[in-house]
């Protein structure tokens, strides 16, 4: 009897031990979190086909990404984020093996190997100032001939060697003020041509030796009209430039250095034409000028003389020539029409010549093609084969070869501007739109497997079993919502100006949409995404309506360019209507107000101090006109320093103003001194944050109110010397001071001064709570400092007998006019990193702790408990303190390795950080977006509401059968035992 119960505490003792494991499994990895990686639009790309090795193509992108992809699947082979400053300009091959970067204005040079992408060598060039930069590698580069790299940046020509980077000699142009337009190298030939222009009008041609960087002769002549800086090559001894009216194209002859010109209006070549402008893409003996919208082909004669050969829609795309078999150039043009892209391929010397005509099928709406780049192969049947590398306008990338699409990369969701989320649509009586059936089979061998995984005796086999055994069975890829709020959609918009919608589940596409411009004029052919926000959220009780989301947009980059709304249904991804709202946008403001069809009210602000309301009906109006003296907002103003506090007036008056219209007064103006403060950084809470209660309680049973308020504003300035580089000022010349502002009556609540810190600030707001970044010069490190405020004029509210006997009234409404006074406390800690963004989790109900999301400069995020950034922290805190969970105090905040919520993975070029709250109140969804996307569900507070997804039935289900087989056993052995001592 003893021994059965000995053996059964020791089985139960060692599921217990099971059970209550947290560590992260292998087989746990992906099944609540997912990371895409990315590159950005593409602005370069070389091919790389030779027959040996894998065919690939070297690229660099807008958001500073050099990359090798795998042109049969377009997969990442290898690829390095620069600095968001180190802009690369060019990029190459050289000597077959090495990749050949340049960035920063010329600036700096590496050698990337080409299979692995480790960087091999890297130049730092001497630069002197501002200008464009060229990098000239050589055709005839090879092993067995070491010829210089050749790049101008920063008003330096210089020679680098490709095998190890050494700089072989430099010439300096800074003091001529010589901008090299081209650098030429005819093949063969040791004597480099540099041709650029001389104060806009007069052209120079230098000889330079390319082993010694000796000047061996120099040509110049003077152009009366000016150049335009535009120039295109179209032979080793011609180039086309415009002059300085856009008028007439110059052909600039330079044969043995003689420099001769030759004018050619742009009227004599087209009828009604314009001011002209040269295209980029580099064609042999040709060259491509766009006019009136036109793109004409002017063909360079052996004298100098132009001629249009062929005229083109200025929607066509052009990739450079190509050299061919039999000694013959080719180009590529692609336009997109409807669904289709049409793909040509022709004979720069004959045009009429067409190696290739291709129609391809494209799956959805991408827009226009921008670029285009072309390698040939030889088929096997010995004759050309052609494909195209194709970068749309939403960004995307496409490879086409034998006529269809034969991969595609949505990278323009490298490149996200703004976020929100919106809930899918509830699941109807046998609409289900993923099922699981499941055998008893089934069932058993789900349930061995996990058993085996838990008792770490699964095999690689049976762990990637288990992984998809739990993709199925989860349902977290359906696309109905789930009663724990788990399944959500991402709604994100691009630079391109197109609209993303993301599973949370996989981060899959389920729609996108690129924004066209309702207006459909020939001002506005594509706008630019602004801001995203939610529209029209049904209530629960209308789960028939769909919800939708307001894009707001601007024809062009101008802060008084007219606007655009667009409104698009989150679960179909179509645009439900768009309009040309005929006026500018400054700033757009949600109200807190719905009509009844749930449509939220917005006002948009213009450049001319007028606000519109939106949407434009009746009932919205009579909402507002209700709620018109209630409205405030505030206007930042950082370069001059001017914060301020705005009001509705009256409706607007004029012609082309409508009911919709209203002006505005101002109330109110904080103007930061100049000379001593420029604001850095403005903060304020988020609309929709659930505060859970307003009170705290101290250790000691003190009663706090928090000051929770929707008005208050996080200003943090600095001086004017210290808003450069960290470094760049001494201690003394540089402090940053914080400010709390009321936004309705301007009243500063706070002010805070850190004497010998500076910039860049990163901050959050939260309830009544604010958390900053910034680096303390002094102390050479980061630091941390958190500000928390609390309402005193509710003191008397401490008094429990008043509140019994109805001595005060905690429902009076509180105005900012009250003069409120208020209480902080504050606190500061170091800090081992720098932040690139900050945020906070926020959960449905606000009941569970908070943790700091912090995004750091390694682009990973680190996950901190607000208890380390408490104020009160002090060194010896009392029994009463350790109880309320205050931590003892320390200089700096902890890094816990295993507080990254990324675990191993990065979120390249890493700049936001979203949350939003799933209707379990202890998690909470967080996105990340950068080149990188990345998503996880976390909770702060451990999933204290449910049980995990790993939790282990098939244990629950032994322990039970267990317990009830030894109370059997039990049982019969204490009948056995009573029934043996009757007998006695």
């Amino acid at each position: 009897m003893a021994m059965a119960i000995r053996v059964y505490l020791l089985f139960l003792l060692f599921l217990s031990s099971a059970i209550l494991s947290f560590s992260l499994y292998e087989d746990q990895v992906g099944l609540m979190d997912w990371h895409q990686r990315y590159i950005g639009k593409v602005k370069h790309a070389v091919f790389h086909t030779q027959k040996t090795g894998r065919k690939r193509v070297i690229v660099s992108t807008e958001e500073n990404v050099v990359a090798s992809l795998d042109l049969r699947l377009g997969e990442i082979f290898w690829r390095h984020v620069l600095g968001t400053k180190d802009v690369i300009d060019g990029v190459d091959i050289a000597l077959g093996k090495y990749v050949i970067t340049l960035s920063s204005e010329g600036s700096n040079l590496r050698a990337w190997n080409l299979p692995d992408g480790q960087m091999v060598w890297e130049t730092s060039l001497h630069s002197a100032q501002h200008s464009k930069s060229l990098l000239s590698v050589p055709t005839n580069l090879k092993v067995d001939k070491d010829y210089p790299i050749l790049v101008f940046g920063g008003g330096y020509l210089h020679a680098v060697s490709a095998v190890d980077g050494e700089v072989l000699w430099k010439k300096d142009f800074t003091a001529e003020g010589f901008e090299v337009q081209r650098v030429l190298q005819p093949p063969g030939s040791s004597i480099i041509y540099v041709l650029g222009f001389l104060d806009s009008s007069e052209a120079v041609v230098y000889q330079i030796d390319s082993k010694s960087g000796e000047v061996v002769a120099q040509k110049s002549m003077v152009f009366p009209g000016g150049f335009s800086g535009e120039i295109s090559s179209v032979s080793t001894d011609k180039v086309v430039a415009l002059d300085a009216m856009r008028s007439i194209l110059v052909t600039i002859s330079f044969l043995d250095g003689d420099i001769s010109f030759q004018k050619t209006h742009i009227a004599d070549l087209v009828e009604e034409s314009g001011k002209a402008e040269i295209l980029s893409p580099l064609l042999s003996d040709m060259v491509a000028v766009k006019v009136n919208k036109r793109t004409i082909f002017v063909r360079v004669g052996g004298e100098g003389k132009l001629e249009v050969v062929d005229s083109l829609s200025d929607e066509t795309a052009m990739s450079d020539s190509l050299p061919v078999a039999d000694d013959q150039v080719a180009f590529a043009t692609v336009h997109h029409e409807g669904s289709k892209l049409h793909l040509m391929v022709k004979l720069v010397d004959d045009l009429d010549t067409v190696l290739l005509r291709e129609s391809i099928q494209m799956d959805q709406n991408r827009g226009r093609v921008h670029k285009v780049f072309i390698n040939n192969y030889i088929k096997t049947d010995r004759s050309n084969g052609f494909r195209a590398l194709i970068v749309m306008e939403d960004h995307s990338l496409l490879l086409l070869q034998q006529g269809a699409i034969v991969w595609s990369r949505e990278e323009g969701l490298a490149s996200v501007t703004d976020v929100t989320t919106a809930e899918l649509p509830v699941e109807k009586d046998g609409v289900s739109v993923a099922k699981v059936e499941h055998t008893l089979l089934d069932w058993l061998k789900g349930h061995v497997l996990k058993l085996k995984g838990t008792l770490l005796l699964a095999t690689p086999e049976d762990v990637a079993a288990i992984q998809e055994m739990r993709f199925k069975s989860s349902g977290k890829n359906k696309l109905t919502r789930d009663h724990n709020g788990f399944r959500k959609l991402i709604i994100a918009l691009t630079k391109a100006g197109k609209l993303f919608a993301l599973h949370t589940g996989d981060g899959r596409i389920v729609w996108s949409m690129l924004l066209n411009s309702p207006s459909k004029s020939e001002a506005c052919g594509r706008p630019n995404g602004i801001s995203l926000y939610q529209w029209q959220v049904p209530h629960h009780h209308a789960m028939d309506e769909n919800p939708s989301v307001l894009v707001v947009g601007r024809c062009g980059s101008d802060s008084s360019a007219p606007g655009l709304l667009s409104f698009v249904d989150v679960y179909t991804g179509k645009e439900i209507s768009s309009s040309d709202i005929g006026h500018s946008v400054v700033q757009v403001m949600p109200l807190p107000f719905t009509d009844s069809t749930e449509q939220r009210l917005h006002l948009i602000a213009d450049t001319h101090g007028h606000v519109h309301l939106y949407p434009k009906t009746s009932e919205a109006l009579s909402i507002f006109q209700r709620e018109f003296q209630n409205v405030y907002w505030y206007t930042v103003e950082a370069d001059n320093g001017i914060i301020r506090g705005h009001a509705m007036k009256s409706s607007c008056s004029g012609e082309t103003a409508d009911e919709y219209c209203f002006t505005t007064r101002e109330l109110w103006t904080v103007v930061f001194p100049s000379e001593s403060e420029k604001i850095i950084s403005t903060l304020t809470r988020k609309p929709n944050e659930v505060v859970h209660t307003q009170a705290k309680v101290n250790s000691d049973q003190d009663l706090l109110y928090k000051y929770v308020s929707r008005n208050l504003l996080f200003v943090a300035t600095v001086s004017p010397k210290g808003a450069g580089e960290i470094g760049s000022v001494t201690p003394e010349e540089s402090a940053l001071v914080v400010y709390l502002i009321d936004t309705i009556t301007g009243r500063i609540l706070h002010r805070l001064s850190h004497q010998g810190c500076q910039g860049p600030v990163h901050a959050v707001f939260s309830e009544n709570w604010v958390v900053y970044h910034y680096f303390n010069l002094r102390a050479h490190k980061y630091e941390f400092t958190v500000v928390e405020i609390y309402d005193q004029s509710r003191a008397e509210n401490k008094n429990v007998w008043k509140l019994v006997l109805g001595k005060h009234n905690l429902t009076a409404p509180i105005s900012s006019y009250s003069r409120t006074e208020v209480l902080t406390k504050s606190q500061s800690y170091f800090f081992a990193q720098s932040v690139k963004t900050i945020a906070v989790t926020s959960t449905a109900k606000g009941i569970t702790s908070k943790q700091l999301l912090i995004g750091t400069i390694g682009d990973q995020i680190l996950a901190l408990d607000k208890r380390f950034v408490d104020p009160r922290r002090t060194l010896n805190p009392s029994q009463a303190e350790k109880e309320e969970g205050i931590i003892p105090l320390t200089d700096s905040l902890p890094i816990i390795p295993q507080s990254y919520i990324t675990h191993s993975l990065r979120v390249e070029g890493l700049r936001g950080i979203i949350t939003a709250p799933a209707k379990l109140e202890s998690t909470t969804h967080v996105f990340a977006y950068g080149v990188d996307l990345f998503y996880t569900r976390l909770a702060p507070s451990k999933t204290y509401d449910s049980l995990t997804e790993d939790f282990s039935y098939a244990l629950l289900l032994i322990t039970i059968v267990a317990l009830v087989a030894a109370i059997y056993i039990t049982w019969v052995l204490s009948e056995k035992k009573e029934l043996s001592e009757k007998w006695r």
